[in-house]
């Protein structure tokens, strides 16, 4: 093992179980945590609290490793990287034995006893022994360790809460090892928070009922107790906290939905953070992040707003980037066939193309899910035509009109010509020569070129499919009206 670094030097942790995805409640702690060890110069540490074996799964543990790397939130020390503190899952450091001579000592100085239960009511304690029960042991009691909780009061000091005191005598001797020899949470996490060197405990204050106790077991040990900050919780609609009934909440879902990782990353950061700006890199705010820009009070995760974020991120980047990164979500959920064969699509089409027809289309989309659907009419020659579209437009006895009479002022422009403007000069051209309003006009020929009545600009559609597909599709709208309608 390498030297390990002093003790007064800034080390934050973040520790997910892996019982299920990666909850966008635990990103922000996370976010919360980097950010301090950043502007520190400290160290951030990722461990796996795998102790519950019935709910702890190794997917589990990749999802939330390739969620937390998804999130550009890397860490100094932990799985994949190793470092000097570890190992950084609580199932391996319970292979080690690193928790027996903690757990001894606690004995030795009869801060915790050995509990006895009874068989047939394992919550039933029988007596309670400082020396180890092997008798009962043999002949199959169920047998735990319990910390015994002292007389008094147990304080400790939250950075966004203030002084929090405790009255001990509401709380019973609480067990710190099972009768399977398994280590619990309140232990073993007070254990490795000291033994890693951890100065600061941020987490989501839905942990404050656990503090007092690890402070007993700090205090029990004589070890010097970290600095807390207990964070507000992520809120539903509904004012509870945020969870599945509200909608998804982990970073799979809205990755899987399209949202970018600046764009989530910048949401959750709004969420409890004080900044100036709405629209930012958080990870490019180091500098200005302080514990007193934190607030005190929960806050209310709201799905509009994130969506409303992100579109914002994906118009303001620059059209390399969100081709690079349509592509590459793509590529991650290749798996399924639609976007398998949407990727291959793309990838025929010339770059100019696909940067114009991406340039107009995100104008009125959020995600890269909905850019999907918004511009796939412009990576296919086969149109599947809008029921509505058909019904209030292109079944009208005005349709073929309208699509001839815009054939025939088109058809004057060279493929240069083909500009936003000089494509707008034209059809306004067209109710003067067709007889027909505005709006029938422009619905009719989005429909006739895309198969849609929600598109991008009717003039930037046009410009941007340019003269040999505009008269293409022109043309295969006309004739699928005269075999359907």
């Amino acid at each position: 093992m390498t030297e390990k670094e002093p003790k007064n030097m800034t080390r934050v942790r973040f520790a997910p179980s892996p019982t299920g995805h990666l909850h966008v409640g635990g990103v922000r702690t996370a976010l919360f945590n980097w950010l301090y060890a950043k502007k520190e110069r400290g160290t951030f540490i990722l461990r796996i609290e795998d102790t519950d074996k019935n709910r702890s799964t190794v997917e589990y543990e990749r999802q939330i490793l390739e969620s937390l790397n998804w999130c550009q939130l890397n860490w100094d020390e932990g799985p994949e990287k190793g470092g000097s503190f570890g190992p950084y899952r609580q199932t391996q450091r319970i292979q080690e034995g690193l928790y027996e001579a903690p757990l001894k000592q606690l004995i030795e100085k009869k801060a915790a006893y050995y509990a006895v239960h009874d068989k047939e009511d394992p919550a039933k304690e029988l007596f309670k022994t400082n020396e180890y029960p092997q008798k009962e042991v043999d002949e199959g009691f169920p047998v735990t360790v319990k910390l015994r909780v002292p007389a008094g009061q147990t304080r400790f000091k939250d950075l966004l809460k203030g002084d929090m005191l405790f009255e001990n005598a509401h709380y019973d001797d609480f067990i710190i090892v099972k009768s399977d020899g398994t280590p619990l949470y309140n232990f073993v996490v007070v254990v490795d928070d000291h033994e890693m060197q951890i100065s600061h405990v941020f987490r989501g204050e839905d942990h404050i009922t656990n503090t007092p106790k690890q402070v007993m077991i700090y205090q029990a040990l004589g070890w010097e107790v970290p600095v807390f900050m207990h964070i507000p919780l992520l809120l539903g609609s509904d004012r509870s906290p945020l969870s599945k009934r509200h909608g998804g909440t982990s970073v799979e879902f809205f990755r899987k939905e399209g949202y970018m990782q600046s764009g989530l990353m910048n949401y959750l950061a709004l969420l409890g953070w004080t900044v100036e700006e709405e629209i930012f890199n958080p990870f490019d705010k180091v500098d200005s992040f302080s514990i007193s820009s934190i607030t005190h009070k929960s806050v209310i995760f709201d799905y509009q707003k994130l969506e409303w974020v992100n579109g914002k991120h994906l118009r303001e980047k620059g059209l390399d980037d969100v081709i690079r990164e349509w592509m590459e979500w793509l590529s991650y959920r290749s798996g399924e066939p639609y976007y398998a064969q949407f990727l291959e699509n793309l990838k025929k089409q010339e770059r100019a193309y696909l940067n114009q027809t991406v340039r107009i289309c995100r104008e009125k989309i959020n995600t890269f899910k909905q850019l999907c659907d918004f511009s796939e009419p412009f990576y296919t020659d086969k149109l599947d035509y809008d029921e509505q579209l058909v019904q209030k437009f292109l079944s009208k006895d005005s349709a073929p009109k309208i699509i001839d009479v815009a054939c025939q002022v088109f058809r004057d422009l060279d493929e240069t010509d083909f500009t936003d403007e000089k494509i707008e000069a034209l059809v306004r051209t067209l109710p003067e020569l067709t007889g027909e309003g505005n709006k029938r006009i422009f619905q009719t020929l989005r429909g006739a070129l895309t198969g849609r009545l929600i598109t991008p600009g009717l003039f930037e559609t046009v410009a941007v499919l340019g003269k040999g597909r505009t008269f293409q599709r022109l043309e295969q709208t006309k004739n699928w009206m005269k075999d359907h309608l």
